[in-house]
């Protein structure tokens, strides 16, 4: 966090900022026009939920960009606005540290005092965010009910675009702020593409990352409505997948409600709303499991799902997703089944589920090879919770083997 302003770094800030820009950042944290002069200044009062004691004196917010004494009063006003520490760092400074961006709120319920997440959820709320972004930018080249790893490095040069912002007060909150004018190339290219020759525009990325967002949310509706998972299906011509059901699936899971909330930025205008807000209850992570599971399925007749303990992990190599050893708790399954993903992205959940001891669910091809079980082509639907809460039946426990260990691939103990 910026906890005070050196002169140096205030003067060279006060030449980039645009006043029309503060002046709304300021207006929408609650500052309130108190006087000035058409093209000259303008005078904000603070917040007037603050004890008058507390509050601080009214701003001069200069203008007129080319008056001599702008740089030295614009210098004055961000020293003045960064008095207040924690509203500097999380709302001012970042929005003005870029010149322009879209703003992408990801906000969960907290019982931790406020701006606060008890570490692992604050994880998962990432990992989460991170996720939902990723899937809206694949869907962006194309609707696919299950992506895999379709379109993964046209996603990952989008996210190279983005900025994380720091959680604001309230319940916890990851920022993304992304320049909407920013070139994201279409193709892995050595030299940088330009805007409309093999490249496309960070904004019309983050419009698809909205848009599935709205129809995924528009089938959890549509479940609640009338009890029938096909909204899901039938959404993925509009941004529906996997991959975005899985993200807010890990929004929802044991929380008490979360939202997300895209401020697009003024200088680039779009088609419709300035803001967009979607809410989500924390019931929703019943039905987005079960979409998800249904999503990752390719209704093949070998395909099956698990739920089980991670008991091995094999050490991942580079260019494979990873493979894992999953113990089964349901009679009708093998009782342990190695699991070959398809997704790397999945075998970090493997290995906090190992870590935490936690049940994970996987779907994927069922085979048998000798006396093996494979799941190939496998998925991570969700990572569920405790293992004592999702055990049908007691097992005697056994000590996890090394993530180097080689028995992976032998038979069966």
């Amino acid at each position: 966090m910026i906890r005070f302003m050196a002169e140096p770094s205030a003067s060279a800030l006060a030449e980039r900022v645009n006043p029309e820009k503060l002046a709304i950042l300021l207006g929408h944290a609650g500052w309130t026009l108190a006087g000035g002069r058409r093209g000259i200044y303008l005078r904000l009062s603070p917040p007037g939920d603050q004890p008058s004691w507390s509050r601080a004196p009214a701003l001069l917010l200069p203008l007129d960009q080319d008056d001599p004494d702008y740089r030295e009063m614009m210098t004055a006003a961000l020293h003045q606005i960064a008095q207040d520490h924690d509203f500097w760092g999380r709302v001012v400074f970042p929005k003005l540290a870029v010149n322009s961006s879209d703003e992408f709120r990801f906000r969960r319920e907290s019982a931790a005092p406020s701006g606060l997440i008890d570490w692992r959820s604050g994880e998962r709320l990432i990992e989460s965010a991170r996720r939902a972004m990723i899937a809206g930018a694949k869907y962006y080249l194309g609707p696919e009910r299950h992506f895999v790893n379709r379109h993964g490095r046209f996603a990952s040069r989008y996210l190279d675009q983005v900025l994380m912002g720091q959680t604001a007060p309230g319940s916890y909150i990851v920022t993304a702020f992304v320049p909407p004018a920013a070139g994201v190339p279409l193709k892995s290219e050595p030299e940088p593409a330009i805007e409309g020759l093999g490249s496309v525009s960070s904004r019309s990325v983050s419009e698809a990352v909205v848009k599935a967002v709205e129809a995924t949310l528009e089938a959890v509706e549509h479940f609640r409505s009338l009890g029938s998972l096909s909204g899901f299906t039938e959404g993925v011509q509009n941004g529906v997948s996997y991959e975005m059901t899985n993200a807010l699936l890990g929004m929802t899971a044991m929380s008490d409600g979360a939202d997300i909330t895209v401020d697009w930025d003024p200088a680039v205008p779009v088609g419709g709303s300035p803001s967009v807000h979607f809410e989500l209850k924390g019931s929703d992570a019943e039905v987005l499991g079960k979409a998800a599971q249904q999503l990752a399925e390719d209704d093949g007749p070998q395909h099956a799902t698990v739920i089980g303990r991670v008991h091995l992990l094999a050490k991942k190599q580079a260019g494979s997703p990873g493979v894992f050893g999953v113990e089964s708790i349901s009679s009708s399954l093998p009782k342990k089944v190695r699991v070959r993903l398809a997704d790397e992205e999945d075998y970090h959940a493997a290995i906090r589920a190992h870590e935490e001891d936690l049940a994970l669910q996987v779907s994927g091809r069922l085979e048998k090879e000798g006396n093996l079980s494979w799941l190939y082509n496998a998925t991570v639907v969700r990572t569920l919770g405790p293992l004592e809460d999702f055990e049908s039946r007691k097992r005697p426990r056994r000590q996890a083997a090394h993530v180097d260990q080689p028995t992976l691939f032998d038979s069966p103990e």
